[in-house]
C-alpha cells in the first residue's frame, strides 16, 4: 500500500513538472525578448535569496534551530543604510539620527569586542600579563571601539573620514598577514631554518605604504560614504547577531528541552526588533539612495542593470567565500565538526560558544547583506525581513535545508520560478507563487534538489 501511495505520488509529481515545462517552453517560444528580462530578473532576485539561504543554512547546519533573529538582521542591514544616508534619499536632512540609538549600539559594539578580546587574545596572554592588567587594558580598548562607533554613527557626513583611518590600518595588516603567510610556504618548502621574524618586518614597509595610501585615498573620497554606509550596517547587525547568541540563546539552549523553545524565542527577537524598527523609522516604505549601475542597459531586447549584476556577482562571491572557509580552514573544520556532533566537539578541545558566536555573526552579515542589496531594488519597511526570512526559508528547502550548495542553487531557481510563474499574472502573485512552491517540495522532494549527505 505504502509503495502504491509513492508510485502515484511520483507519477503526479512527473506529471506537474511535465506540464510546467511544456507551458514554460511554449511562453519562451512565443516572446523570447521577454523570457530574457525574466530571467535576468529571476537571477537578480534570486541571487538575494540565495545570501538569505546561505546564511540560513549555515546557522541551521550548525546548531540544528531555526535562527528567527535573521529577518531581522536583513531589515536592520536595510535600514542602517537609510540611517546613515537618509540625507541622500529624502534630499538634504536626515530624517533620523538619533542619540538613545547611537550610544545602544556603541554599548554593544563595546560588549562584543570586550567578549572578543576575552576569549581570542586573553588565554594567550594570562600566562605572561597580569590578569588585571589585561582586563584594564581589555576594558579600555572595547570602551573606545564603542565610544568610536558611536561617533560614526552620530556624524554620518563625516564617515568617509571617520573610517580612513581603520581601512588604512586593516589594509596595513593584511599585507603584512600576507607576507608572513607566503614565508612561511617559503620556509616550509625552500628554507626550514628561514628567520620568519625578519620576513614579518619586512613587511611592515609595503603595508604601511599600501595602508597609508588607501586611508588618504578614502578621506578624500565622499562619494564612497553610500557604501561605506554598508559596511557599517552589515558590521552592526552581524555584532547583533553574535551578541544575541552569546547573551542570550547559549543559556537558553542549556535549558531548553525541544528546538521548539528556541524557535519561539527567536520569534520574540524577531517580532521585538520589528517593533523597535517601526518606532524608530515609523511604518512608512522609505527609499535608499540610488547606488552604481541605476541606468538601464539594453541587451537582446531586456533592460539590465549594473547594479543587479553586481548583485548576482556578490551572492556568487559570497558562496565561494564561505565554502573556502568552511573547506580549508581550521574554523571551517571547527563548525562542522560541531554541526556533526557538538558534545563531541567540546571534548576535542573546540570552543564551541566562540565558534558558534562567530557563525551567527558571519550569518547574520550575509542576511543584513541580502536585506542592503534588496533594499535598493525596493522601498524598505519594518515588515520586511519577515519576508525575506520566509524566502530565505523556502530557497533553503528547494536547494535542500543544510547543504551550501543547495542554499544557492535553491535562491537561484526560487527567484527564476517567482519570475516565470508570474508571465501572465500580477506581480501580487509572486509570494503565493513561492508558498505554492515551497508546499511542493514539502510534499513531493523534502529533501530538495541537492539533499544534505
Amino acid at each position: 500500500m505504502a509503495t502504491l501511495a509513492a508510485n502515484q505520488t511520483r507519477l503526479l509529481a512527473t506529471v506537474l513538472c511535465t506540464v510546467a515545462f511544456a507551458y514554460l517552453v511554449w511562453k519562451i517560444s512565443q516572446s523570447p525578448e521577454q523570457a530574457l528580462q525574466f530571467t535576468f530578473n529571476g537571477l537578480s532576485v534570486g541571487a538575494v535569496y540565495a545570501l538569505l539561504a546561505i546564511g540560513f543554512t549555515l546557522v541551521y547546519s550548525t546548531v540544528w534551530f531555526f535562527d528567527l533573529y535573521y529577518g531581522a538582521a536583513a531589515a536592520l542591514g536595510a535600514y542602517g543604510v537609510f540611517y546613515l544616508r537618509s540625507q541622500q534619499a529624502v534630499g538634504g536632512q536626515y530624517e533620523v539620527n538619533s542619540l538613545a540609538v547611537n550610544i545602544i549600539f556603541g554599548a554593544l559594539v563595546a560588549g562584543v569586542v570586550a567578549w572578543a578580546l576575552h576569549e581570542g587574545v586573553g588565554p594567550r596572554l594570562r600566562e605572561r600579563c597580569s590578569p588585571r592588567l589585561l582586563r584594564w587594558l581589555g576594558g579600555a580598548l572595547a570602551a573606545a571601539t564603542g565610544v568610536y562607533t558611536g561617533i560614526i554613527l552620530a556624524y554620518p557626513d563625516e564617515l568617509h573620514l571617520l573610517l580612513a583611518p581603520v581601512v588604512g590600518l586593516a589594509t596595513a595588516a593584511a599585507v603584512v598577514w600576507l607576507i608572513y603567510r607566503v614565508a612561511v610556504r617559503v620556509r616550509r618548502r625552500i628554507d626550514p631554518g628561514a628567520d620568519l621574524r625578519g620576513m614579518a618586518i619586512a613587511g611592515i614597509g609595503p603595508g604601511a605604504v599600501l595602508g597609508g595610501y588607501c586611508g588618504m585615498a578614502l578621506a578624500g573620497a565622499p562619494g564612497s560614504q553610500l557604501y561605506l554606509s554598508w559596511a557599517v550596517s552589515c558590521l552592526l547587525a552581524a555584532t547583533l547577531g553574535l551578541a544575541l547568541y552569546r547573551g542570550l540563546y547559549v543559556y537558553m539552549r542549556e535549558r531548553a528541552r525541544t528546538p521548539l523553545v528556541m524557535l519561539v524565542a527567536t520569534l520574540g527577537v524577531l517580532l521585538a526588533l520589528t517593533a523597535f524598527t517601526t518606532i524608530v523609522f515609523h511604518s512608512a516604505p522609505r527609499p535608499l539612495p540610488d547606488a552604481f549601475g541605476s541606468d538601464p542597459w539594453t541587451i537582446g531586447g531586456a533592460n539590465v542593470k549594473g547594479f543587479n549584476v553586481f548583485t548576482i556577482g556578490v551572492a556568487i562571491a559570497g558562496f565561494v567565500g564561505l565554502l573556502l572557509l568552511l573547506k580549508r580552514t581550521a574554523f571551517g573544520k571547527a563548525v562542522r565538526a560541531i554541526g556533526d556532533d557538538e558534545e563531541v566537539a567540546k571534548v576535542v578541545g573546540i570552543n564551541t560558544t566562540a565558534v558558534i558566536a562567530v557563525v551567527f555573526f558571519i550569518a547574520a552579515l550575509y542576511a543584513a547583506l541580502g536585506g542592503v542589496l534588496s533594499g535598493h531594488d525596493t522601498a524598505i519597511q519594518p515588515r520586511m525581513g519577515l519576508l525575506l526570512l520566509l524566502k530565505g526559508w523556502i530557497a533553503s528547502v528547494v536547494g535542500g535545508i543544510g547543504n551550501l550548495w543547495g542554499a544557492i542553487v535553491g535562491g537561484f531557481v526560487l527567484g527564476l520560478i517567482e519570475q516565470f510563474g508570474i508571465w501572465d499574472l500580477a506581480g501580487e502573485w509572486r509570494d503565493a507563487i513561492s508558498f505554492v512552491l515551497l508546499v511542493l517540495f514539502l510534499s513531493f522532494w523534502p529533501k530538495g534538489l541537492l539533499p544534505r549527505r
